[in-house]
C-alpha cells in the first residue's frame, strides 16, 4: 500500500510539474537548421529537408523546460522567403498568441533573410508574449551542429516570463538580439549574428536567461501596423550605389511599378549625381525614396550632404537597407508622404 501511495504521489508530482511548464509552439520555416548533407564534414548541403517533429525530437531535453509542440509553416531555404509566407506566418503567430494555452513562440528560420523576417514580425505581432527566431549555420547532419542548442536556448527564452514585452527576438550562439538591431555579419561563422550598433539584449547559456537591455523603439503590441486582411505588400526595391553608379536601374524600378526605393548608399547614404537625378524622377512619379547606407553601422542623418527636405527624401537613420525596405513597405500601406514616412523611421 505504501509503495502504491508513493507511485501515485510521484505521478501526481510529474503531472503537476508538466502543467507548470510554459507552453511553447515551434513554427518551422526551413533553412540550414533543417538542412541535410551527405556527410558530416562537407560545406555543401540542402536546406529545408528536415521536418519540425524531427527538429523537436532531436532535442529531448526540451521536455524539461517547456511543453513543446510544432507546426510546419514552410520548408525552404530562406533565400526563397516570400511575402506569402511572411503573411501566413504573422497571421498564425497572432492566432496562437491569442490563445491562453500558448505562452511563447519559437520560429526556426534560415539565416539568409532571418533579420528581415524578424523585423517584419516585430512590427506586426500583436502581443507581449515572446516570439523568438532561431537558426543554425551548420546543417542538422553536420559534425557539431549548432541547431539543437540554439533551439533549446530559443525555447528557454520564449518560455521565460522576463521575455515578455521585449519585442520579437533572435537567439543564436548564446546571444539574445532585438529583431530591429540584429544583422548577419559573416557568410559562414557560427557567431554570425550580432547587434553591432547597440549590442545584444542579453545572453542565454544552456537555457539560463540573463537580460541586460530593452529594445529602444516601438514594437509588437505598441505597433500600429497590422496584417489583418492583408494579402500583399507594396513593391519596394533596393538599389546599390557605387563608384560612378548610373541612374538607369532606379528609373527601371520606377517604370516596373516600384512604390518605394531604398538606396544602399555610400558613407552617410550618399549618392552619385546621376542617381540623384534618377531619384528626382522617382519622386515625380510619387515613389517614396529612402536613403540608407551600405556601411554596416552608423546613422544616416537628414540634410547632411544632401538637402533631403528639398529633394523629398527619407533618411533611414539606423536601419540597414534590408530593414529599411521592410519598414517602408508597411509605411506605404498608410501613407506616401515623405514627412510621415520619416516619422515612422524615427518611431520604429
Amino acid at each position: 500500500m505504501k509503495r502504491l501511495t508513493s507511485v501515485i504521489v510521484i505521478l501526481f508530482a510529474v503531472c503537476a510539474n508538466a502543467k507548470d511548464l510554459p507552453k511553447v509552439v515551434i513554427l518551422a520555416t526551413g533553412g540550414t537548421i533543417a538542412g541535410s548533407a551527405p556527410t558530416e564534414v562537407q560545406a555543401g548541403y540542402q536546406s529545408g529537408q528536415v521536418g519540425v517533429d524531427i527538429l523537436i525530437n532531436a532535442v529531448p531535453q526540451l521536455k524539461e523546460i517547456a511543453d513543446v509542440r510544432g507546426e510546419q509553416i514552410s520548408n525552404i531555404g530562406s533565400q526563397n522567403m516570400s511575402d506569402e509566407i511572411w503573411l501566413k506566418l504573422a497571421k498564425r503567430i497572432n492566432e496562437l498568441l491569442g490563445q491562453d494555452d500558448v505562452d511563447g513562440i519559437v520560429i526556426t528560420h534560415g539565416t539568409d533573410t532571418m533579420e528581415e523576417t524578424a523585423y517584419f514580425l516585430t512590427l506586426v505581432t500583436k502581443s507581449k508574449k515572446p516570439v523568438v527566431l532561431t537558426c543554425s549555420m551548420r546543417p542538422s547532419t553536420a559534425l557539431s551542429a549548432d541547431g539543437p542548442l540554439n533551439i533549446f536556448n530559443a525555447v528557454a527564452v520564449a518560455g521565460n516570463k522576463d521575455s515578455e514585452g521585449r519585442g520579437v527576438m533572435v537567439v543564436a550562439n548564446d546571444r539574445i538580439h532585438s529583431a530591429r538591431e540584429v544583422v548577419k555579419t559573416s557568410t559562414t561563422a557560427v557567431e554570425t549574428f550580432m547587434s553591432p550598433l547597440v549590442g545584444s539584449l542579453g545572453t542565454v547559456n544552456y537555457g539560463v536567461v540573463n537580460y541586460v537591455d530593452l529594445p529602444h523603439k516601438k514594437n509588437t503590441y505598441e505597433s500600429e501596423f497590422s496584417v489583418d486582411g492583408l494579402t500583399s505588400l507594396p513593391r519596394v526595391d533596393i538599389i546599390a550605389i557605387y563608384e560612378d553608379a548610373p541612374g538607369d536601374l532606379i528609373k527601371a524600378a520606377v517604370d516596373l511599378g516600384a512604390k518605394g526605393i531604398v538606396t544602399s548608399g555610400l558613407g552617410n547614404g550618399n549618392l552619385t549625381d546621376a542617381c540623384i537625378e534618377a531619384l528626382q524622377y522617382a519622386r515625380s512619379k510619387g515613389v517614396v525614396v529612402v536613403r540608407a547606407s551600405r556601411v554596416l553601422t552608423g546613422f544616416v542623418g537628414r540634410n547632411v550632404e544632401l538637402d533631403d527636405d528639398k529633394l523629398g527624401f527619407v533618411a533611414s537613420y539606423e536601419l540597414i537597407p534590408s530593414k529599411a525596405r521592410v519598414l517602408l513597405r508597411l509605411a506605404l500601406l498608410k501613407t506616401s508622404d515623405p514627412t510621415s514616412v520619416q516619422e515612422y523611421f524615427a518611431t520604429y
